[in-house]
């Protein structure tokens, strides 16, 4: 058994996250780990307004665009409420690495700056460019903390776990899809 440290996104986030579209995860709050990261989807959706407003989201073509092939191997769906519900909730669905947390805009800028980070062949820009689906998922205003993920990897199967809020540990084995 590990000991793992573990976020919990609201959907669409988390799925996001774990299908690697989403690799920059912004927070009001600041972490100084690095290392093995597990995304947890937290249970409730009260940050998107409800099953109403993760339905909204979700049907916005950037999300629409990113997350309907996943679902269904290229196609749209059908029905978005659907697939809002079929999106996992109270339970961990990825492991990732966080690579770094920087400011996206930090307060001392007069103007919007553009930090690069990068592992291996990996980068971010922070902020993303503006348009991508990358700055669609993220909240870039100034003083907030961007998160780099990298290699994320969904489970075989969601992890049914209670989330909490800021970093938390779980004990346990993960395997993925």
């Amino acid at each position: 058994m590990q000991d793992w440290r573990v976020v919990t996104l609201t959907q669409p986030w988390a799925t996001l996250v774990a299908i690697g579209a989403k690799r920059i995860e912004t927070r009001s709050w600041e972490t100084l780990y690095r290392g093995p990261l597990l995304i947890h989807a937290g249970a409730g959706l009260a940050p998107v307004g409800g099953m109403r407003g993760l339905v909204e989201l979700i049907g916005r073509p950037d999300f629409q665009r990113v997350l309907a092939p996943a679902a269904h191997g290229g196609g749209y769906w059908q029905d978005i409420e659907d697939a809002a519900r079929a999106l996992p909730r109270g339970a961990i669905v990825a492991r990732c690495e966080l690579v770094d947390c920087v400011l996206t805009w930090p307060h001392w800028a007069a103007v919007e700056p553009w930090f690069t980070a990068t592992r291996g062949e990996q980068y971010w820009h922070v902020p993303p460019a503006a348009g991508s689906d990358e700055r669609a998922f993220g909240d870039y205003t100034p003083g907030r903390h961007a998160w780099l993920l990298a290699d994320a990897r969904p489970l075989a199967t969601p992890i049914p776990a209670r989330g909490q809020l800021g970093l938390w540990r779980w004990r346990g084995e993960v395997v993925y899809g």
